[in-house]
């Protein structure tokens, strides 16, 4: 279970958004606030910067990403691995 409040994304850390089914899926079927916009869709298995972090009332994590547009939900988002050398 995740902690209320708190990020599990902070600025600065490179995310990958979920694939363009996943995205599509969430569309349809989350009822609530900050609804995916069709514009976000194009954006699935991009690998994004945390700009900023916010919270919706009762703690859902909401994500801001440098250069991709909309508001995304943390269950959108993927950590990244870093590369192996």
């Amino acid at each position: 279970m995740s902690t209320p409040y708190k990020a599990s994304f902070p600025v600065g850390t490179k995310v990958r958004i979920a694939p363009r089914d996943r995205l599509e899926r969430f569309r349809i079927e989350w009822n609530y606030h900050h609804k995916l916009q069709s514009e976000q869709l194009g954006y699935g298995d991009l690998t994004a910067t945390v700009e900023e972090v916010s919270f919706y009332h009762g703690g859902d994590k909401l994500y801001v990403l440098k250069g991709v547009p909309g508001i995304w939900h943390e269950a959108l988002l993927e950590s990244k691995p870093e590369a192996r050398s």
